[in-house]
């Protein structure tokens, strides 16, 4: 299977360490800080915890707050909690006496001279504490900015690059943005997302580096299950690291950190990311071997799990049980599961996205046109932005087949022909804004992220099903043409604004596609095989100045396959990525 990355490059299509101690390091200055307070020491650090007026916004481009209130979600008791704060900060923080919305959240006072962000960002550190954030209002104008540069050197000027993020012709990211603040659970705190796919760069180890914009993004049980596999229930190998860039796009463009003052900005940026690789250096994975990282994702707390991989045009469900069989397994157990349509041009969505357990996604241009390359069929549920130029089959006003339109934007390597076809650890350390990124790779974590942000919302509840998700987010996809829905745009255009503010619309006005609720269990046990997952290659035309070839290799052999008693022993597909990359650069 590959992975749908971009177009300037045409990949493969694919439909205790350091990181460790970067996480800790924050706590162990935190509390060295602490006790330099107890001890009568005043650090000039602890200093700024404290200013001279009560501070009514993190900067100039944040979202304002309420004055001395920090919200705070805790296992702790809250008299336990605040003695805690207290000796972890040297703030007399005290209880508000306010209800909150949420039993295991606590609303906390401030002294006048306290600075609300520095205590979070200090709270956020102690154990037992899901998030500690201001007690955010509502912005009038219904949308937050971050002040994330992009390539400006000025606060906003991701704004140049991620059309894609914008509501003319994007996701509506900047309302989404506000109502999740509005809800103390911005950027989709407490939710994992599993990326399956080529790797992520979210650590330092030998000559891999973490990408500048994963400073603070939250990273959970990691799991390379090319170079390892699940034994005894426990992952061989813990280092997912990218050797492509393709899955490092994705997590990206899910959960890179936002309002840093650094890169661009993700969706669902204070999620958790589970990285976990199924695919090898050339955007290549077997069917057995993401099928085991389905229940991996499942097993290890996953919310959503994202594929941005398709397999071959004609593959059917009965070729690659085993992944249809994992892919059932997480919707009974309440899991959201996405995957691009494919960048085939053809009118059937591929594997695993034309799964009936699985949220297919299409691909639009910045004309809010279906994209060239963009898969199409009655599988199809939602479109989001993927890049790239428009389908000249599509005859409406917004399409324009001729124009040279921009691709989609995210940190990932800055070199990707030398990683794609160089060994392991080459040139993985250095990181770009890099655009020529376009296919249904790009489209499928928008939609992961809006499933993760309906999720945290709260506006279908603790604990939505992923049926109660995916209506949700037809009912309020923006209608682009044709009935709704139809083949090329399923429901349409993803509002993820739409998607979490309260009221509106639940379901849609028509049926969506009907899920299987299976009542088997899944188990893994170790096998080994007699041959190895066939070679398929597939070329796509080209558009323009972009190539768009891909090319899905032989993967590994693989080690264990679900056990299922839905599962049939068939030999392994091979996915690829479904991106695609280009030569032509974006206006």
């Amino acid at each position: 299977m590959s992975s749908n990355h971009a177009i300037n490059r045409r990949a493969p299509r694919g439909a205790g360490g350091p990181a460790q101690l970067a996480r800790l390091a924050p706590a162990l200055v935190a509390a060295l800080l602490a006790g330099l307070a107890l001890a009568g020491v005043f650090s000039s650090t602890l200093s700024r915890l404290f200013s001279s007026s009560p501070v009514a916004s993190v900067s100039a481009a944040s979202h304002p707050y309420v004055p001395r209130e920090l919200v705070i979600s805790s296992t702790s008791p809250l008299d336990r909690l605040i003695t805690e704060i207290r000796a972890h900060t040297g703030v007399d923080v005290r209880a508000s006496g306010q209800a909150s919305d949420s039993p295991d959240e606590q609303i906390l006072e401030l002294p006048a001279n306290a600075s609300v962000p520095q205590v979070a960002s200090a709270v956020a550190t102690l154990p037992g504490v899901s998030y500690a954030v201001p007690n955010y209002l509502a912005s009038t104008a219904g949308s937050w900015i971050p002040n994330d540069p992009g390539k400006t050197g000025r606060a906003r000027g991701w704004e140049k690059l991620q059309w894609n993020f914008l509501s003319a012709a994007g996701v509506n990211a900047p309302e989404a943005w506000a109502n999740l603040i509005s809800d103390h659970r911005a950027g989709a705190s407490r939710v994992v997302i599993a990326v399956l796919d080529s790797g992520v760069a979210y650590r330092n180890w030998t000559t891999f580096k973490r990408s500048p914009d994963f400073a603070g993004t939250k990273f959970v049980a990691p799991c390379d299950l090319v170079a390892g596999t699940i034994k005894h229930g426990l992952c061989t190998d813990r280092f997912p690291l990218d050797r492509l860039g393709h899955g490092t796009f994705v997590a990206g463009t899910i959960a890179e950190a936002t309002n840093n003052h650094v890169g661009l900005t993700g969706l669902a940026y204070n999620a958790s990311i589970m990285p976990v690789r199924v695919l090898d250096a050339s955007g290549a994975g077997s069917s057995s071997t993401i099928a085991e990282g389905v229940l991996y994702a499942v097993q290890h707390g996953a919310r959503v799990i994202n594929l941005s991989v398709e397999f071959p045009p004609g593959t059917t469900a009965a070729q690659i049980p085993e992944l249809t069989s994992a892919i059932a397994f997480a919707h009974a157990r309440g899991v959201v599961v996405v995957a691009s349509a494919g960048n085939d041009y053809n009118d059937k969505v591929d594997f695993p996205a034309a799964d009936p357990d699985v949220i297919s996604v299409g691909a639009t241009t910045l004309d809010r046109c279906l994209a060239a390359y963009s898969d199409t069929g009655h599988a199809l549920d939602l479109v989001a932005p993927g890049g790239g130029d428009d389908s000249a089959a599509v005859h409406t006003a917004n399409c324009h087949p001729t124009r040279d339109l921009p691709d989609i934007y995210q940190m990932t390597f800055a070199d990707q022909t030398s990683t794609a076809n160089s060994a392991a650890g080459v040139n993985v350390d250095a990181f770009a804004l890099q655009g020529g990124w376009f296919g249904t790779s790009m489209a499928a974590p928008d939609v992961s992220a809006a499933a993760a942000m309906v999720i945290a919302s709260g506006v279908l509840g603790a604990h939505p099903t992923p049926t109660a998700v995916l209506e949700r987010l037809e009912a309020t996809a923006r209608h682009l043409s044709g009935a709704t829905p139809n083949d090329r745009y399923g429901y349409g255009l993803l509002n993820i604004g739409a998607a979490t503010a309260k009221g509106g619309p639940l379901t849609p006005t028509t049926p969506t596609k009907t899920t299987t609720t299976p009542t088997t269990t899944c188990t893994t046990t170790t096998t080994t095989p007699t041959t190895t997952s066939p070679t398929v290659t597939a070329t796509s035309t080209e558009s323009k100045s972009k190539s768009k070839s891909k090319t899905a290799t032989t993967a590994r052999q693989t080690r264990t396959t679900p056990d299922c008693a839905t599962t049939t022993a068939t030999k392994s597909a091979t996915a690829t990525t479904t991106t695609t990359t280009g030569t032509g650069a974006a206006t």
